[in-house]
């Protein structure tokens, strides 16, 4: 999830524009029950407070199934017995408003600007506190973790034994005027589960060279996928599609056709080594013809730093960065590519900027440097997550879900 000041402050301008002029309309059925959930409401207020803090956050998801889980959460929680002090609800937000490099109260204040009450976002930190604390009270004295666990995990980083994924992407263009119709089709195809008709829809409204083959790109270890894109590709079943997924100027979709164990894994990596030069004039005829030529004439990123002599140094970015920094339209493009490969799928200025996009290699990261302690601790998490995972369908397919 990447959170950042600049985006957070953009979309508060933005919030006070729009709340000011639709909040006379909205006024009257704001607080109305739009779902309920056993026996807890949630109110047309809340969807809109949680869309919000999701669209500010950068942060994929249905705020209305968001709501949801977290009102079963809540419920298995008060079954359980459990409740978070005023203490450990502080120190949630303190480590939430760090990912933006801000203490509590700034964050708390950025949001409440864009329009986020910040009840709303305590009570977003207090279900998925309360559900971490749940899930290991209940299951961790279940998971126990041995020796040749350690010895196996060990052994199938440095031999090989993983998962790869067959997935068609489905990335729409979402300049500022355009981006709220975007969202609805998005969320309309994000209910398709025939790999034929999200391929059809690909052709149609995909804005990215693989729209040509409907999407479909080819087998890759899951490894090379953003990180925050792997447990909602895992939590699909093939013919599944993902929620909606923000980028820069853009939303994408991305459907799972199939997913194998294969006997070899490539490693996690540290460190994503790329470079991007920017040509003006975004998918024109002639800057698409000039990153063709430059497509030809280089084989290293090194190589890019010729193609740009001369030229102010804006032109050509090169930097290094940990997989889950990397802004999130990129590190999807880089998923594609192998060391030295070009992408010229993205563009930036809201279109008006093609961006060159090359793969300079990728950093694995050294199983020496990880204890044993370390791996198990990993092992431990995996494993948890999937109690986590089946308790939630558990207490889905025992509610009493109503939405009006």
């Amino acid at each position: 999830m990447t959170i950042s000041f600049r985006r957070i402050a953009l979309a508060t301008a933005a919030t006070a524009t729009l709340m000011g002029a639709a909040l006379p309309a909205l006024a009257q059925n704001l607080f109305a029950p739009v779902v309920t959930v056993n026996d807890r409401v949630i109110t047309g207020y809340e969807v809109q407070q949680r869309a919000r803090l999701l669209e500010m956050l950068n942060a994929p998801g249905d705020a209305t199934d968001q709501l949801i889980e977290e009102r079963l959460k809540l419920d298995a929680m008060a079954v359980n017995g459990l409740s978070l002090t005023d203490e450990g609800i502080t120190a949630g937000i303190e480590e939430f408003a760090a990912r933006a490099n801000m203490d509590g109260e700034q964050f708390l204040r950025a949001i409440q600007a864009g329009g986020v009450d910040p009840e709303s976002f305590k009570d977003f930190v207090v279900a998925g506190l309360g559900w971490r604390e749940l899930i290991r009270s209940r299951f961790l004295p279940r998971v126990q973790i041995t020796d040749a666990d350690v010895d196996k995990a060990l052994n199938a980083i440095s031999t090989g034994s993983g998962v790869r994924v067959l997935l068609s992407e489905l990335i729409m263009a979402a300049p500022p005027p355009q981006a709220a119709a975007v969202r609805a089709r998005a969320a309309e195809l994000a209910e398709i589960t025939s790999v034929d008709a999200f391929s059809s829809a690909a052709r149609r409204y995909s804005a990215v060279p693989s729209r040509a083959r409907g999407g479909r790109l080819e087998w890759m270890p899951l490894t090379n996928l953003p990180p925050q894109l792997r447990p909602l590709l895992l939590a699909l079943a093939p013919g599944q599609v993902t929620q909606p997924l923000p980028l820069e100027g853009a939303v994408a979709l991305f459907q799972l056709r199939a997913i194998e164990e294969t006997d070899y894994v490539a490693p996690e990596y540290a460190a994503i080594e790329y470079a991007a030069y920017y040509i003006d004039g975004g998918r024109s005829e002639a800057a698409l013809k000039r990153a063709a030529q430059i497509q030809a004439q280089v084989d290293t990123c090194d190589d890019l730093y010729g193609v740009a002599k001369g030229q102010p140094e804006s032109v050509l970015d090169r930097g290094a960065k940990k997989p889950e920094e990397l802004p999130q339209d990129i590190a999807l493009e880089l998923a594609k590519l192998d060391k030295g490969e070009i992408s010229t799928a993205l563009t930036r200025a809201n279109g008006q900027t093609l961006v060159v996009l090359m793969l300079c290699g990728r950093t694995p990261t050294a199983v020496e440097n990880a204890s044993p302690e370390e791996i198990k601790l990993q092992i431990q998490n995996q494993r948890l997550e999937r109690y986590a995972s089946g308790y939630l369908e558990q207490l889905k397919a025992d509610a009493r879900i109503v939405r009006k």
